[in-house]
């Protein structure tokens, strides 16, 4: 893939992005977007990548919408601004692979809408969080408006979204929006760490754990247990048996589709 905007690496199973616009502390333009938007489909097409990981460059994990680019924008413009990036981030939010956010520093307006499509969030110890659109006489457009309640709590997310204030690490942790916080050298690292974990573990029992979790995280309880029983079931046609068999002969399961 031909990038501008992102670097992409891939290694042992696991593939860092990298947002690489350090000059405008990595603000999420239309070519962002654009290239995101064909990196998933690549991704999520590749049988060896097991987990992805999204980072910055510089001092900010994402420090937002670019507003030079969108002050410009009419309303009509405004509307399919902000339809591109959720559809963009809820396709991120849908990849087969989970999604791990290495956070390094500021996350702030689509910056936070970005690492809330993810499926974690590891932090840096020095990084901020905020929804400030209010400052700017506008709303988060990217659906925060949407997943952050779901994932803080109402309160906890309209305290967020009303007064447009940032929060540190530790009180992102403390409220669920991030995951883990480590010492600001550790954050890609400790992400790859957790990647490696996963990506260790039986692929699809991975990819199916990930999408009956999200889709009955919207569904009532009953639904949602019936979706898990018949996903349970059809795990046991090879990659359960494998991964049973090899904890019964006390040896490192070999993953069907893996050499």
């Amino acid at each position: 893939m031909d990038a501008k905007v992102l670097k992409v690496n891939v290694s042992e199973g696991i593939a860092v992005v990298t947002i690489s616009r350090p000059e405008a502390l990595n603000a999420l333009n239309s070519l962002f977007f654009q290239e995101m938007d064909e990196l998933i489909s690549e991704v999520s097409g590749r049988r060896e990548v097991k987990v992805m990981i999204i980072t910055g460059e510089g001092k900010a994990f994402a420090a937002g919408a670019d507003i030079a680019e969108m002050a410009q924008k009419t309303q009509e413009e405004g509307r399919h601004f902000s339809a591109q990036g959720q559809k963009v981030f809820r396709r991120l939010e849908l990849m087969p692979q989970p999604v791990i956010a290495a956070v390094n520093g500021f996350a702030l307006g689509g910056g936070c809408e970005l690492a809330l499509a993810c499926d974690i969030r590891i932090a840096s110890s020095k990084a901020k969080f905020g929804q400030p659109e209010v400052n700017l006489g506008v709303i988060p457009g990217y659906a925060g408006t949407q997943r952050l309640p779901r994932l803080v709590g109402l309160g906890n997310a309209l305290l967020l979204l009303l007064s447009g204030e940032m929060i540190v690490a530790e009180e992102a942790l403390r409220i669920g929006l991030v995951q883990k916080v480590v010492e600001p050298e550790q954050t890609l690292p400790a992400a790859i760490e957790l990647a490696k974990t996963i990506a260790a573990k039986g692929p699809r029992a991975v990819q199916l754990a990930k999408k009956i979790t999200r889709q009955g995280h919207l569904m009532d309880f009953e639904s949602g247990c019936a979706l898990e029983s018949e996903t349970f079931g059809s795990l046991f046609e090879n990659e359960a048996a494998e991964g049973m068999r090899a904890f019964l002969e006390k040896r490192p399961p070999r993953w069907p589709g893996q050499s």
